[in-house]
């Protein structure tokens, strides 16, 4: 068995990881079916083409996460997932409000999902972090800033805005985000996506230092004969400022119905974006890292020097300290990719 190569995940759902037999002993909503291979492809979120349909398969998992021993089990299980799939850092995302709705406070939340992280982390050396989101749509975001701020986990690394976009741009909450970053957090929102451009530059003017998704930057960029010629303001921005794409291909697809052989990861890394690799949700999409890049080298012939140079992008585009950066990249990122398969 060749050894999986070392990767760095920035952006992925805590509540879009859960494995199947969890849902199916965890969660109190109403289920379609108890049979997993059903539900496996219930969730499945292929053909789908709507990010709004793909927000509702969220239900179901949040439903089992409305107590802490819950979170707990379910952030140790997705951590120790990542970690046999390579994931050396991780850093998971949740909106800690939606598991509230059983009396838990926000803080309550936040300790359940480290300690599970604590434990997957002495048992399998993988280095996770956490990043808190608020719902856009929601108007509690200051609070979820503020507890989390308070419940002094150490693991807590960045706030984003997560949810639908179209209708809910991220200006809505640029109060949220300053008290983010005057608190020391490092601040993503979740943009170009479900809206275009205009949602992108939205996060800028509030301060966003990493792009969610962010694979309609495309839509402000010239494409001539298979390569980026021109960019508008917003993508020489972006670009320039070297701001981290969390791209996405899989859940792409589904969203967003956009082919692999379509999708811009390929000509935004040639233009020298800041590129990264993510799994969003691999619940929803059947994904993992590996097969992230297994699909990119199949589709545009990415070989190990372009998996090493998007993984240094993500690391260096982590929220987590410079020491703990450093060591990765020396010990865990370079000479994995150094060894031989």
């Amino acid at each position: 068995m060749t050894r999986p190569l070392p990767k760095v995940l920035l952006h992925d759902h805590l509540d879009g990881g859960l494995r199947i037999g969890t849902v199916l002993e965890l969660a109190t909503a109403d289920l379609p079916t108890r049979s997993p291979k059903e539900l496996t492809d219930w969730f499945d979120q292929e053909g789908v083409n709507s990010l709004d349909r793909y927000l509702d398969a969220f239900s179901l998992t949040v439903s089992a996460m409305q107590n802490t021993g819950n979170l707990e089990r379910i952030s140790y299980e997705s951590a120790v997932d990542l970690a046999a799939d390579g994931v050396v850092y991780a850093e998971l995302r949740f909106a800690p409000s939606l598991a509230t709705e059983d009396g838990l406070c926000i803080e309550d939340v936040l300790i359940a999902i480290d300690a599970g992280l604590d434990r997957a982390e002495s048992e399998t050396g993988i280095c996770t972090a956490i990043i808190v989101d608020a719902m856009r749509q929601h108007s509690d975001s200051d609070d979820v800033v503020m507890a989390a701020l308070r419940s002094d986990v150490k693991r807590v690394v960045g706030f984003d805005l997560a949810g639908p976009e179209a209708g809910f741009p991220p200006t809505l909450h640029r109060r949220a985000c300053e008290l983010a970053l005057q608190g020391g957090l490092g601040l993503t929102i979740h943009a170009g996506e479900g809206d275009g451009v205009a949602s992108i530059e939205a996060a800028l003017r509030c301060g966003a230092q990493r792009i969610g998704h962010g694979v309609r930057i495309i839509e402000d960029c010239e494409v001539v004969g298979g390569a980026i010629t021109d960019l508008g303001p917003v993508a020489i921005q972006v670009r320039d400022r070297q701001i981290a794409l969390e791209l996405c291909p899989t859940s792409n697809r589904h969203t967003l119905g956009i082919a692999i052989d379509e999708h811009p990861i390929d000509l935004l890394y040639r233009a020298g974006f800041l590129v990264t690799v993510s799994t969003d949700n691999r619940l929803m999409s059947r994904t993992s890292l590996t097969q992230e890049f297994v699909q990119l080298a199949d589709t545009f012939g990415w070989v190990r020097e372009d998996f090493l140079s998007v993984t240094e992008n993500a690391l260096g585009a982590a929220f987590t300290t410079a020491g703990i950066v450093d060591s990765i990249l020396e010990n865990q990122i370079r000479r994995g990719f150094a060894a031989p398969n």
